[in-house]
């Protein structure tokens, strides 16, 4: 019995001996494997970056601005950074980003150390009464004045209640004045409709700035305009501006920076000078405007509450 459980214990001695030695050999051979891929991966890169280093960032380069393209780059809630090709055919921002100036709230373009802007408010019934007389003395150079509206729901035209007053009163002051109607066509004969009731409502009118096509989505609601295509949003943008430019007056057309770029065919507009709606320290739109609407709570002397604050890049009333 003790002879066979000694016999026992040698085998088990065996065993043990001959795993161990098993065991340090894999070991060893892995971890010379270990040393070895190391060595190459940094004999690899030593060769990347003595040799193909810079011709891999020469590549990347050229394929960055030779295939890429310029970008347009917005936000989106689930993708993050989402970008878009510019339009060629579309003329990008004339000005220089670094001469828009801020003081006291309020915006200016600067060249050679003189403002080349001008200083505007726009307004509606929404305003009140307004002391156009305090807005000159503030500074305001011009006013936009809201004429009529296309209810979202309804799609009936109607006027703005104050656009006579405010237009006489703004003249009156020594103010420029153009004109926007809020639009909620969904066909191109609707927006013609609503640019031939501007004209007829501006007859005996003093207007020197542009007539402007002020189509926008509707939030919160359910709206007649939800559908509306990008080609037919377009239409409606040419037939009110040619309708309005027919009559001898400027045409405009405002928007904001994702529904322009989102909505409308900006190839088919470079015909009509654009009004801009980003409230920002500085406008990131990449195309080309004329007007910009940078805040609406702007605080005017002459007007209760807030009111948006515009800078025009060009003298209308020239």
């Amino acid at each position: 019995m003790k002879k066979a459980f000694k016999n026992i214990l040698i085998i088990a001695e065996l065993v043990i001996i001959v795993f161990l030695s098993v065991a340090v050999v894999f070991f060893y051979r892995k971890s010379n494997q270990a040393v070895q891929t190391s060595a190459s991966v940094d004999t690899y890169n030593e060769n990347i970056s003595e040799s193909n280093l810079e011709d891999i960032e020469d590549r990347v380069s050229e394929n960055y601005y030779n295939l890429s393209g310029k970008k347009i780059l917005l936000e989106d809630g689930t993708y993050g950074e989402i970008w878009i090709p510019v339009l060629e055919s579309v003329p990008a921002f004339s000005k220089e980003i670094e001469q828009i100036k801020s003081r006291n709230g309020r915006k200016y373009y600067v060249e050679n150390s003189d403002i080349t802007s001008l200083l505007g408010v726009d307004v509606s019934v929404h305003q009140n009464e307004i002391d156009w007389a305090k807005v000159k003395e503030s500074g305001i150079d011009f006013a936009m004045v809201r004429l009529g509206y296309r209810g979202y729901g309804t799609g009936e035209p109607g006027l703005d209640e104050n656009y006579v007053q405010n237009i006489t009163g703004a003249r009156e002051a020594g103010l420029d004045a153009g004109v926007y109607f809020f639009s909620q066509a969904i066909t191109a004969e609707e927006a013609v409709e609503e640019a031939n009731l501007v004209i007829e409502s501006l007859e005996g009118l003093d207007v020197n700035y542009p007539v402007v096509f002020d189509w926008e989505i509707i939030s919160g609601d359910t709206a007649r305009t939800d559908n509306v295509s990008v080609d037919i949003l377009t239409d409606c943008c040419v037939a009110f501006c040619e309708t309005i430019k027919s009559a001898g007056y400027t045409p405009m057309i405002y928007q904001n920076k994702r529904t322009s770029i989102f909505k409308l065919d900006l190839n088919r507009l470079n015909d009509y000078d654009f009004w801009l709606a980003e409230y920002n320290d500085e406008p990131s739109y990449y195309y080309d405007f004329d007007m910009w609407q940078y805040t609406s709570s702007g605080n005017v002397p002459g007007i209760e509450g807030n009111v948006d604050l515009n800078i025009s890049f060009k003298d209308y009333a020239e």
